[in-house]
């Protein structure tokens, strides 16, 4: 059931040349009824954070529902849109591990924004990872469109976070697009540049994140 989490948490690891991180599998809870005291919000995704001075917990909840469909639906056999919103909910999930382990291990404070401006990217780019190796090289331009144009934040979830959430998805809708553009290449030499890009903005801080995209998306 967990093969799809190990595989987005190994392509993320490649894709941003991390270091290694803890598995995300030993995190995972699937179980709702065992979050009653941590769960904050009614969704199908969550990382759960505790702070006790210098240490850092953490624990992902994915809805047992959504690997369940996963895994009757490999998304790495097919990516199609019977799965894909299953596929990114758990890319979402495993982003959100992976993104605050790994600053963590390095010392680095993580804000809400930058975390979900991360996610939102990297749902992005992993969707389109799998999407062109299926294709053969094809370029999904529908992705794009499926995940910022057509996706609306439910209020309700979000909560006070709403605003929050729109604007990380506008941020990262913009980066996605500079990235749409040069994924279109097919030069060798343009998708190392792209890794490298990736690389090093996955590693900047929220202010110097949204500058970036000022600038130059």
């Amino acid at each position: 059931m967990h093969d799809t989490i190990a595989s987005l948490q190994r392509a993320l690891a490649e894709i941003y040349d991390l270091s290694a991180t803890p598995d995300v599998a030993e995190f995972l809870m699937t179980d709702r009824a065992g979050l009653t005291q941590l769960a904050t919000r009614d969704t199908d995704e969550q990382l759960i954070v505790a702070e006790d001075g210098d240490t850092v917990s953490l624990g992902l909840y994915i809805d047992g529902a959504v690997l369940a469909r996963l895994a009757h639906r490999d998304p790495y056999q097919a990516l199609t849109g019977e799965n894909l919103a299953d596929y990114l909910t758990a890319a979402e999930g495993v982003s959100h591990f992976v993104y605050v382990a790994w600053n963590a291990g390095h010392d680095k404070p993580v804000t809400l924004l930058e975390l979900e401006l991360q996610a939102e990217i990297d749902k992005y780019v992993l969707a389109a990872w799998l999407l062109r190796e299926q294709g053969a090289g094809r370029f999904p331009r529908e992705l794009h469109r499926v995940l910022f144009e057509r996706a609306r934040v439910d209020p309700v979830a979000a909560g006070t976070r709403a605003g929050l959430y729109r604007m990380a998805s506008r941020y990262a809708g913009r980066f996605c697009r500079r990235i749409a553009h040069r994924l279109e290449g097919t030069a060798r030499s343009a998708s190392r540049e792209l890794l490298a890009e990736l690389r090093r903005f996955y590693r900047l801080g929220n202010a110097r994140k949204l500058a970036f995209i000022e600038r130059h998306a």
